[in-house]
């Protein structure tokens, strides 16, 4: 694996004072207020440039793990800054960190190999991640950020959000609530331009209706979801939000490490025994994660929290995705979406494994070493299989600034 660049994805104290700087640069243009809090009562900031009535929100940070989208935002905003055309079409507010407790718990500012991403993991359980809330609890429970953003939907009426997401391993691709025509070519010019390959099968958007190479358009009601077990349904997001003025939402994946095999467009020789392979494994590699879960918890009375939350949703994830992968017929059947749907089912084991990892550490508990291997072994598995190499932090973020931009143009001229 290649050697990291020398730059690091900010924390969010970082994000906030560069924000302030950046406002204080040019005050004529430039807003930094507080739009919430959150459960744990951190500030939700956002930063608005421009005066336009017409406005582009861009969200970072609605995943703890997905660190580019804090860099890519405020390279955004000293664009913005800079760029009179880009301010003259649109007034541009930048969500600076959606899930700010999540972000305090996922702490990787430059990794250097996966293993490293992993040794201080945190996704939340669906229920606690701003942008997916929606779809899995009801209306009077959403937790403080999700109503924070959809607020911030509300006050701007934005024409176009997006969402800044990111893979661990992988390519880019990107997700629209409705088609923006004319954004496939300048995302494919930016992705070659940057040595970054699209990921033309992404097992997120299975099934979903294709605009280019890597660019998926969500389908409408009553279209089946392709893994039935799964709760959450991007069509309950808060991506949807936006809907309610006549905007869309765009969410830019950018991937940390890259690998040239998620761009193979070729025909998988039998992706029917490939899935229930991946079915087997996945169900043989989260039972050697609830075994020491098992194992250890009589010895963890008092453990509790977001880490061991979200590491048993993870697990509870599981038999119900095995199965949709041995029963069900595959949504694809590329090269590329076989290896996506492979590198999922190496994922959500790997995950709820380095989460447990610090609840155990943190504990002291014996069974953390024997963990500890385990996790160790599944992140060097994985970057083996898939070839990984590092994209340069700078690349990331120019690539999903170009497409975040490239999106904004796009969708402008189809709003008049």
């Amino acid at each position: 694996m290649s050697q990291l660049a020398e730059q690091r994805y900010p924390n969010v104290a970082e994000l906030v004072l560069s924000a302030r700087q950046l406002a204080a640069h040019r005050p004529e243009l430039s807003t930094l207020r507080q739009v919430g809090a959150s459960r744990a009562g951190r500030p939700l900031h956002l930063l608005s440039i421009g005066r336009s009535p017409r406005a582009v929100l861009v969200v970072a940070g609605a995943h703890a793990n997905e660190p580019t989208g804090g860099s890519t935002l405020l390279h955004l905003a000293e664009w913005a800054l800079q760029d009179e055309d880009l301010r003259a079409d649109a007034s541009w507010h930048f969500l600076l960190c959606a899930d700010p407790d999540g972000a305090n718990l996922h702490r990787t500012p430059a990794p250097r190999t996966l293993f490293d991403y992993h040794r201080h993991f945190f996704r939340p359980a669906g229920p606690e991640q701003p942008e997916w809330s929606p779809s899995v609890l009801p209306p009077d429970r959403l937790p403080p950020e999700t109503r924070a953003l959809t607020g911030v939907i509300d006050e701007l009426r934005p024409y176009l959000q997006v969402s800044l997401h990111g893979t661990d391993l992988g390519g880019s691709w990107v997700q629209l609530t409705r088609d923006i025509p004319g954004l496939v070519e300048p995302f494919a010019k930016s992705a070659a331009e940057l040595h970054i390959p699209v990921e033309t099968g992404a097992s997120d958007a299975a099934g979903w209706p294709v605009s280019g190479p890597g660019v998926h358009v969500l389908p409408g009601p009553g279209s089946a979801a392709a893994y039935p077990s799964l709760p959450e349904d991007a069509r309950h997001t808060t991506w949807h939000h936006a809907h309610r003025y006549g905007g869309l939402t765009a969410i830019v994946e950018v991937p940390m490490w890259a690998s040239d095999l998620v761009d193979d467009a070729a025909v998988h020789p039998s992706p029917v025994l490939a899935l229930r392979g991946f079915s087997r494994r996945l169900r043989h590699d989260a039972g050697l994660v609830e075994g020491i879960l098992g194992e250890a918890m009589p010895r963890l009375p008092e453990a509790r929290g977001p880490l061991l939350r979200a590491a048993r949703w993870a697990l509870d994830l599981v038999p119900g995705l095995a199965d949709d992968w041995a029963r069900l017929p595959p949504a694809g059947t590329s090269m590329a979406y076989i290896g996506s749907v492979d590198a999922f089912g190496r994922r959500l084991p790997l995950r709820a494994a380095a989460m447990l990892l610090r609840v155990l550490d943190a504990a002291g508990d014996p069974a953390a070493p024997r963990l500890e291997r385990l996790v160790q072994h599944w992140s060097e598995a994985f970057a083996e299989r898939f070839r990984a190499r590092w994209v340069p932090v700078e690349d990331q973020v120019e690539h999903q600034s170009r497409t975040t931009v490239a999106a904004a143009r796009h969708a402008r001229v189809q709003d008049d």
